[in-house]
């Protein structure tokens, strides 16, 4: 990712000059941030507060609204009609910090929002002009699939802070082969290369399910193929102590029930995030569709308009939403979302630590 960055930073650079650069990983499912790439730019101390008032506080060209926005792209100085101090994180942040104008621009693409860019330009420096938000404009599709395609070969690569973990399970459940990646998921899981007995359970689940896929596949009366290796697989998630979620795939080496089971695990990816909020929070996948808009900065009309509820029924959904998340509106619910599980990765990949809201 930050060989990605400073070719974006180069390559824009010659066309849009700017002091500082700040690159997003977003999720694509809530458009919260799950990574940062910062040069030249904010301190590491102000990026709390920026936090804060980009998920709790009003203010302008807020990323949730350039991602609904006709063009993903503006600058501070044309949003405030050239009055930056306008916009609260200029005041609190960005001004006692030598910057002025600013360039966001939202990376979406067709998979979906994978990303955003903050160009910042100091206080001698011009503002951004409208030839200049319209060109990095034009660059924005391309950007998204830049960056998607790095999120994923980096991932694949370090599994998010770790390479994939390989076990393989003999018959009786215990460990045949591991890899060092899966020794040290297992110390960070806190079951360490204890006997399968002693595995964390949702490793020993996905051994289990993906044998009891296989039977089913063998006992199936009519013959019908059900899938074929894919029924043999299987998956569950679990959060370990530093926060970070892990994603475990089980899948059946040969057949019969003497057969091996190969066991990966490996740091969720960004898209599989929004699913693994709703099951910590105990969430239905109503309330999961309601909690994803909501984070993407949708207001109710809206929320209604795309689920096809009523207004009302939207409420209802927010009333549970809220007393499950143990929050007390739709600010309190976007940073408990991404304080409780997306700040972790931040500090995984070396960024600031950002505490939980209170």
């Amino acid at each position: 990712m930050q060989d990605f960055s400073r070719a974006v930073t180069r390559a824009l650079g010659r066309a849009v000059p700017f002091d500082g650069v700040c690159l997003l990983t977003i999720d694509p499912a809530t458009l919260l941030p799950t990574g940062e790439i910062v040069e030249d730019g904010l301190p590491a101390a102000a990026m709390i507060r920026l936090t804060e008032i980009e998920l709790r506080e009003p203010d302008f060209n807020k990323f949730t609204a350039l991602a609904r926005a006709d063009q993903p792209t503006a600058s501070l100085s044309d949003a405030t009609a050239g009055d930056l101090d306008r916009s609260l994180r200029q005041r609190e942040l960005r001004r006692p910090s030598g910057f002025a104008d600013e360039l966001r621009a939202v990376l979406s693409g067709t998979s979906g929002t994978w990303g955003a860019l903050t160009l910042l330009r100091e206080a001698r420096s011009p503002h951004f002009t409208p030839a200049e938000v319209r060109f990095v404009a034009s660059l924005a599709g391309a950007l998204a699939d830049g960056l998607r395609r790095a999120a994923l070969i980096g991932d694949a690569v370090d599994g998010g802070g770790g390479d994939t973990g390989l076990l393989v399970l003999a018959a009786d459940g215990t460990v045949e082969m591991a890899n060092p990646a899966a020794g040290r998921w297992l110390d960070e899981l806190g079951a360490g290369d204890r006997p399968g007995g002693h595995l964390p359970l949702a490793v020993r689940a996905a051994a289990s399910r993906a044998r009891a896929a296989a039977a089913d596949e063998a006992n199936d009366a009519d013959g019908r193929d059900d899938g074929g290796p894919a029924a043999r697989l299987a998956r569950a998630r679990i959060r370990t102590p530093a926060g970070r979620w892990v994603v475990v795939r089980g899948s059946l080496l040969g057949d019969g029930p003497g057969s091996r089971v190969a066991v990966l695990l490996e740091a969720a990816r960004p898209p599989e995030l929004a699913p693994l909020i709703a099951d910590a929070y105990g969430f239905t996948e109503r309330e999961r569709l309601v909690t994803e808009l909501v984070a993407r900065g949708f207001p109710t009309s809206e929320i209604a308009g795309r689920l096809h509820l009523s207004a009302y029924t939207v409420q209802d959904h927010l009333k549970s939403i809220f007393e499950k998340s143990g929050t007390g509106s739709r600010g309190d619910l976007v940073a408990r979302l991404f304080f409780d599980h997306y700040a972790p990765r931040l500090t995984a990949d070396g960024t600031t630590s950002l505490p939980r809201p209170e």
